[in-house]
């Protein structure tokens, strides 16, 4: 995975879908929302761009609260809002951290949509009926982070994070039309299963149904991965590796171990910590990569090129590999 274009300029920003949209407020009001604070977003097959607003700003400092996380849908060919769902004060806790959302809908049913929103700091996950406009929080213990496995030596710096569930990745629909949601905590290197009906039934989805949710194995030492994206056709999914620098492959169809675990690119200048990434509906690969553990402890160096983009084709990405089909 190369860069095909490198500028020595930022490119123009255009704020979206407005600037002042993006200028925080300190009291709510529904006919003026706001975006306080978003590290996520995710675009479905509707045409939809929803952005996970945590509604924190200065995490690194004060932590000033402008509102409950709130989930805002935007219609991509207008640009205009089409819900905001601020999360009832019993989906957080004191720690609640959300720096992701993944959305569960199919073309042909667009009112049908489900958000599945990580609590990465408290170690549950809020789910997000669209078409009731009802969300719920679900805990398990497969949502916390492993205490042995959250030390990181990434860019050059070493750090140790607790960070819990994070990353969750959909199959194609199921004959029952269902759905397999595979699911991690970033400091950890174990990776979990659960039907999304589980997570779509506010009573199935309680910690008490404990075997609805399964282990699937071990990514292997020093596999702390932060997101992760199956692209549908081929079931293969993506994976970020952090303290590796590297991008990873498995094909869900085919059993999970180490020799069907593949890295597709390392690099330890270009690839420090990928943050995200995703396979958008033309099966193209996109990472993003931001130092961030080095702005946290270091800062960053602005004569270094310090945030990337790179974007690969699914197939060139896998050819040859045991993540083909």
């Amino acid at each position: 995975m190369k860069p095909a274009n490198i500028s020595k300029t930022s490119p123009a920003l255009i704020p979206y879908p407005n600037l002042l949209a993006n200028t925080p407020y300190k009291n709510q009001k529904d006919d003026d929302p706001r975006i306080t604070s978003v590290f996520r977003v995710r675009v479905d097959a509707c045409d939809r761009l929803w952005v996970m607003d945590s509604g924190l700003a200065d995490i690194l400092g004060e932590a000033i609260v402008y509102s409950n996380p709130q989930i805002l849908v935007y219609n991509l060919n207008t640009d205009k809002l089409i819900r905001k769902y601020v999360f009832r004060n019993e989906d957080s806790q004191q720690h609640s951290f959300f720096a992701n959302i993944i959305v569960d809908v199919e073309k042909d049913k667009c009112d049908d949509a489900f958000a599945y929103a990580p609590d990465l700091g408290s170690y549950a996950i809020v789910v997000y009926d669209f078409k009731k406009d009802k969300s719920w929080r679900i805990k398990h213990h497969y949502f916390h982070f492993n205490p042995l496995q959250g030390n990181y030596n990434v860019g050059g710096v070493n750090f140790q994070w607790t960070d819990g569930v994070f990353g969750i990745a959909l199959t194609k629909p199921n004959p029952d039309g269902s759905k397999t949601a595979f699911f991690h905590a970033l400091s950890s290197q174990s990776q979990f299963k659960v039907n999304t009906f589980v997570l779509q039934n506010e009573n199935e989805g309680k910690e008490s149904n404990f075997s609805a949710y399964s282990l699937v194995g071990d990514k292997g030492e020093n596999s702390q991965t932060s997101a992760n994206f199956i692209e549908v056709d081929s079931g293969v999914m993506f994976y970020t590796q952090v303290n590796k620098d590297a991008i990873y492959c498995w094909n869900t169809n085919k059993p999970f171990v180490n020799e069907n675990l593949v890295e597709v690119a390392s690099d330890a200048e270009t690839l420090v910590f990928a943050n995200d990434l995703k396979v958008d509906y033309e099966k193209r690969l996109w990472v993003l990569t931001d130092k961030l553990p080095v702005f946290l402890i270091k800062g960053l160096k602005s004569d270094e090129v310090n945030y990337r983009i790179f974007v690969a084709p699914v197939d060139d990405a896998i050819r040859g590999t045991n993540c083909a089909p």
